[in-house]
Formats: structure tokens, sequence, C-alpha cells
């Protein structure tokens, strides 16, 4: 009997134009978003490559210059020798610690267009590599960039309730619902088979418009873990469908008009998906307020001034700190330019970060207030699984930052040394180079499932509450 109201219902279905308008809007949607985001991945891509390149021409001319100044006779600026430590480690030589873009990277762009993903490592202080960004629109920024994330998150759930609605409504309305469980089937039954049929086609859609997208946009899905977080994005397709299809059951086994499911339904959507986030998101900045970045920079370069006027004592507190590194005559050190500069990062470093604590510290508590109310927003739900599963969330940048956090100690372990020793260095193979390492599938798997998790139960609940409603549905209206 399911089967047959299945094929009842998509003979009727397809003989109404709204199935093929929703289909050709979703499907101009979801290229667009795709598109979109596979436009930025290319920037971000070539941007990558840009600094690649640039850090390889420049080392190729410090090889160079090494090379020429072995030449009898040649001579070069103190200031610009590419043999010295403190050049190369500082102004000559940084490297890029880069983030590269995820396999899935073209679904969903999330917070990749407000965090940076790369840095220059050098032997300066960690707060001004990691405060040195680029400038964006900030217009552009607010509004967000048009994805495929978005596309699901706030268009997949309208047309589901465009399609469901009046499923029941519709019939009751026109009198033909008494006449067809006048056959042998219950109005549970017949329920299921119109939101299985539904839901074939809506999640079909996007899976079928989602693969091509995806495939035109040249991702990469031979990358190590990248069928299965395929895997994972069509789950959470599937559960954050199931909440809106359950959502759908519980509202048409109240027995109200159309027009009166339209109202409801819409404003379920417009609660959950567009007041709900906004007002966490308030709430979470009201109680943990973060100090203003132009107050953070402004104490930056405070403290870089007072470690700059205080450089000799400095540079004390760094030979107590680091004694290993005191060589030679304690005196001349302290006149040594290139000694004192690192004392003075260390110091400036010591100072900022109090400041910087401060700061991560509210961006912490925000984001825990968010997660403790997620589940309380389908949209938040899938917002955070989606941008895991694309690697643009702030759980792969964060794990990002310690690696070059780590690179940043790395770097200044292999220079600062050779700055007190007063080396020189000729040949810079040994020069560190960064390489981030992806966090583990099972680490996104674990997060997302928590939000598949989320998204399900409630579907669950809501569709089993509807379905015993319907015992009590007045089948004439």
């Amino acid at each position: 009997m399911l089967g047959r109201i299945v094929h009842h219902e998509w003979r009727a279905l397809t003989a109404d134009a709204t199935l093929w308008l929703i289909a050709t809007v979703f499907g101009l949607a979801i290229g667009y978003g795709v598109w979109n985001g596979t436009r930025w991945v290319g920037f971000q891509a070539s941007a990558l490559a840009a600094a690649a390149a640039e850090e390889a021409a420049r080392y190729d001319g410090l090889q160079a210059q090494v090379a020429a100044l072995a030449q009898p006779g040649a001579k070069v600026s103190p200031f610009a020798d590419p043999r010295s430590p403190t050049n190369v480690g500082g102004r000559l030589g940084p490297r890029y610690a880069m983030l590269p873009p995820g396999p899935l990277a073209p679904l969903a762009i999330g917070q990749s267009d407000l965090l940076p993903y790369y840095f220059k490592v050098s032997t300066d202080a960690r707060e001004n590599i990691v405060a040195a960004t680029e400038i964006e629109n900030p217009n552009r920024l607010l509004a967000g960039r048009f994805d495929l994330a978005f596309v699901i998150i706030f268009l997949y759930p309208l047309l589901i309730l465009a399609l469901t609605y009046n499923m029941l409504s519709a019939e009751q309305e026109q009198g033909t619902l008494s006449l067809a469980l006048s056959q042998p089937v219950s109005l549970g039954t017949l329920v299921s088979g119109k939101v299985l049929l539904r839901s074939l086609i809506l999640v079909g859609l996007v899976v079928a418009f989602s693969a091509i997208a995806l495939v035109l946009s040249g991702a990469d899905l031979g990358a190590p873990g990248a069928i299965v977080r395929l895997g994972l994005w069509l789950a959470v397709i599937a559960g954050y469908g199931a909440f809106w299809f359950g959502l759908a059951i519980a509202v048409a086994s109240l027995g109200r008009n159309s027009t009166t499911n339209a109202t409801l339904l819409a404003s379920a959507w417009l609660v959950l998906i567009v007041m709900t986030p906004s007002l966490f998101n308030m709430a979470a900045t009201s109680f943990y307020p973060v100090p203003s970045r132009v107050e953070m920079v402004q104490a930056m370069r405070e403290a870089q001034d007072e470690a700059n006027k205080g450089g000799s004592q400095a540079l004390a507190r760094f030979y107590e700190d680091h004694p290993e590194l005191a060589t030679g005559d304690p005196a001349q050190a302290m006149n040594d330019f290139n000694v004192v500069r690192v004392a003075v990062n260390d110091d400036v470093e010591r100072r900022v970060r109090p400041v910087v604590n401060n700061y991560e510290q509210q961006i912490a508590r925000q984001q825990r207030v968010i997660d403790s109310l997620q589940f309380l927003s389908p949209a938040i739900l899938m917002q955070g699984a989606l941008n895991d599963i694309a690697g643009t969330g702030t759980d792969r940048h964060r794990d990002y930052l310690a690696q070059v956090d780590a690179y940043h100690e790395e770097w200044r372990d292999y220079f600062v040394p050779k700055i007190f020793a007063k080396t020189q260095i000729t040949d810079f193979a040994g020069v560190p180079r960064f390489q981030y390492l992806e966090e583990s599938t099972g680490q996104v798997a674990a997060r997302v499932a928590l939000g598949v998790v989320g998204l399900v139960v409630p579907a669950a609940l809501l569709s089993l509450w509807g379905l015993r409603r319907l015992r009590r549905f007045p089948v004439v209206g």
C-alpha cells in the first residue's frame, strides 16, 4: 500500500508546476553557491601559490648573494648581509605558514573569509606576526558570501515546507481525504508515503545537484578523507531534512487549514533559522564582550615602545631566563643591537601576553556559550557541521594556529642561538619549513556526529508526536 501511495503522489506532484519550479530554483541556487565557493577557494589557492613563489624566489636570491659575497673583495652592509642570522630570521628570510583549503572547501566558505590562512613567520614577537592580516571589505564580511551551505541552511527548509504545508489540509479542504481513507490504509501510512516521496525528491535534488557542482568545481575527491567527509555531508543533509519533515508532520497533525499551516511553518523557520542564532550571538557578546582590537593593537605598540626603551634591562632579564645563551663579555653583548633585538621581542611577548590572553579567552567563552545553546537551533548545528566537513570552521583554524605557534618556537630556536653566537648562515637548507598537518578524519566525524544526533533526535520526536496525534485528526474539514 505504501508503494501505491508513493506512486500516486509522484503522479500528482509531477503534474503540478510547483515541483518543477522548485527543482529549477534549487538547481540554480546550488550551482551558483558552489561556483561562488569555488571562486573563493581559487582565490585562496592563487594567494598561497603566489606566496610560495615569492618565498622560493627570495631564498634563491639570498643564496645567490651568499655566493657572490664569497668572492674576494665583496662587501655588503651589515643590515643587508644575507649571512646574518638576525637578517635572515627577521627581515630577509621569513617563511610562510600556510593553511591550504580542504578538499570540500568549495561547499562551504564558512569562516575562511574572516580568519587568516597564512602568516609570515619570523623572529619577531608572536603577536606582531598573527596581527598582520589582509584588509577586507567589512560590508562583505558582515553580509557573508553566498555558498552551498547557505542554500542548504536557508533555502532547503523553505522548499521542504513549500511541498509539505498542505499535504493533508489540501485533501481535507477538497473533500478527497475521506475518500482516500475509505481504502484499507491508515492516515499514518498515508502521511508516511507523502513524506517519503517528498524527502526522496528533495534530498535527491540536493545530492544530485551538489555532486554535479562538486565535480565541475574540480574538488579533489581523491584526497585523504575526502570520501568520508562527503559521506558526512550527505548524512548531515539527511538529518537536517528529517528535522523539517518531522516539523511538517507535527504541524499537519494539528488539523488546521493550509493557510494556518503555512503561517506556523514559516514562523518556525523565521524563529529557528534567523532569530535564534542572532539572539544567541547577542547573548554571547553581551555576557563576554571582546576587548576592542584597536585597544589590543595599541597595547602592543605601547609594549613595543616600553621594551625598546628598556632594551638593556630586557636583555638582562633574557639572560636570566636563558643563561645557556650568555657568551662572551656581557657588557659587549649589551651594546649588540642584534642581541638586544631578540631580548626586546621576548619582552614584548611578555608584556602583551596578558592582553592577548584576555582577548582570546573572551572569544573562547563566547564560543562555549554558542556550543551550549546550539541544540536549540538547527541552523547553528548545520553551520558548524558543514564548516567542519568543508574544513572552513573555527576548530580547524584553531588547530592551525597551534601549529603556527609551534613553528614560531621552532623558528626562534633555530635562529636565536646563532644570533647570540654571531655565526653566519651560508646554506639555507636547514631553515625550518612549515607543513600543516591535517586533523584526523575521526576528529571531524566525532564533532559532526554530535550535530547529526542533535538533528535526528528532535526529528524523530516530532514525527512520532505528529503520527500519534493523527489518530485524532479531523478527516472532514
